[in-house]
């Protein structure tokens, strides 16, 4: 039986993915980067394109080559390193950073400009309804598709499309000289910035909600679910790439109405009321709380998936538990919680890149299994030495490292393994395959 999907399911799906990637951080980065950047904006967006975009759809692209689940993807990798970097990866996107910073977005950016004094009392409240509502529409397993791909993504997709056209027609300013790292490595900036978006990690999880999004329609084929996973994948690559150009530029004419910020937020606040005037807060409200709130929704479904195969516990226990972890931890605050996260994405982006390289090149590799494990191992040693760096600790000696000033010092000792591989094979991996059946 040939198993098919009509193009609207097809575009739903790819909407839902495309939501559940454009959250907090899609948001509040591009238009600082795209200030700081000035007349660099093109090699700093490209940059940032790189790590925010790109990355993302190889990962997805990767999981749906390997099988279609995260269980797929590292099987040449112990299963108790597997699991435990899937974990981390889940705690990461979830309650610990990606998922309440939503939340706390929202509430910075969408209501609290409402107040004329904001207390930690409007935060905890807001952190509180947001989170159940997100648990809410989380709690349908198999209806994602349906309560995002078609009710909430295309009201997203509307306020966006109106940003985007005001931005590009009536820019609020020029472009100004570029500042900070942004004047010397625009590009190497903006690919680090990238990783602040946290969805190359994000993309190795959210594969396994697309497959059971296409198994509650009827697709079961691996071939096919195959194939409507990366078209979706492509679809939400797309629309990532139109909305973060748009908010770079925004970004970079931003000068006149939002001069020496220091927050993405406060930017496009400023830029949206000058495009809208006093509406334009109704307008910036709508898109923040759509966009994170389609984001929370898929962190929150991919977090209880995945924490229910592992445990006793449920789907909907999780959702449970996973949602009131995620409001508790959004009244930390944006800033220290951007500043957590940090030296963490540092450490674990490597791996997750290493792991989908890895995925493309597994046929020329002599021996997958060492292959996998060697280069992971190496990725995640030298990310960690970066991670030390970012925390403030002495890591000179390993300053000779090329691209170790930029914060990249793990791509050399990494693609150098990678080729290592390409080549070396011994009984190693045997041995470690006997010991792990």
């Amino acid at each position: 039986m040939k198993q098919t999907l009509k193009l609207t399911d097809i575009a739903a799906l790819g909407f839902m993915l495309f939501a559940f990637f454009l959250g907090a951080g899609n948001i509040i980065f591009p238009p600082l980067a795209g200030q700081l950047a000035g007349e660099h904006l093109l090699p700093a967006m490209g940059g940032f394109l790189l790590t925010a975009v790109g990355l993302p759809l190889l990962a997805i692209i990767a999981v749906a080559i390997a099988g279609g689940s995260w269980q797929h993807l590292a099987k040449d990798l112990p299963s108790k390193v597997a699991a435990l970097i899937a974990v981390l990866i889940f705690i990461i996107i979830g309650p610990a950073f990606a998922a309440p910073r939503t939340g706390l977005v929202a509430y910075e950016m969408a209501v609290s400009p409402l107040f004329a004094e904001a207390t930690q009392l409007h935060l905890t409240i807001f952190s509180i309804v947001f989170f159940l509502i997100a648990m809410f529409f989380s709690w349908s397993q198999g209806r994602l598709i349906d309560l995002i791909g078609k009710l909430l993504t295309p009201a997203l997709f509307i306020g966006l499309i109106v940003l985007a056209v005001a931005v590009f027609i009536d820019p609020q300013g020029e472009w100004m000289p570029a500042s900070g790292p942004y004047a010397t490595q625009p590009f190497t900036k903006g690919f680090l910035e990238g990783y602040n978006t946290m969805d190359t990690l994000a993309a190795l999880m959210f594969g396994m909600l697309i497959v059971d999004a296409l198994r509650n329609k009827g697709i079961t084929e691996a071939r096919a679910t195959t194939k409507y996973l990366i078209s979706s994948a492509f679809i939400a690559a797309f629309g990532l790439a139109a909305v973060y150009t748009s908010l770079f530029y925004l970004g970079s004419t931003s000068a006149t109405v939002a001069a020496g910020a220091d927050n993405g937020g406060y930017i496009l606040s400023q830029y949206v009321q000058a495009l809208f005037g006093p509406y334009g807060q109704i307008v910036l409200s709508a898109i923040v709380l759509l966009a994170c709130l389609t984001t929370a929704i898929g962190l929150i479904s991919a977090c209880s998936e995945y924490f229910s195969s592992l445990t006793s516990l449920s789907y909907r226990s999780w959702v449970i538990i996973v949602g009131v972890a995620c409001a508790i931890v959004a009244n930390v605050g944006l800033s220290q919680l951007i500043s957590l996260s940090i030296p963490v994405l540092v450490a674990l982006y490597p791996v997750a890149i290493a792991l989908v390289l890895l995925t493309f090149v597994r046929s020329k590799l002599a021996n997958p299994m060492m292959g996998f494990r060697v280069v992971t191992l190496v990725a995640f040693l030298f990310a960690l030495i970066d991670a030390a760096k970012v925390v403030g600790l002495d890591v000179s000696f390993f300053e000779g490292l090329p691209l170790f000033g930029v914060g990249l010092g793990w791509i050399l000792p990494t693609f150098i393994a990678l080729v290592v591989m390409c080549f070396v094979s011994g009984s190693s991996a045997q041995k470690l395959a006997r010991d792990n059946a």
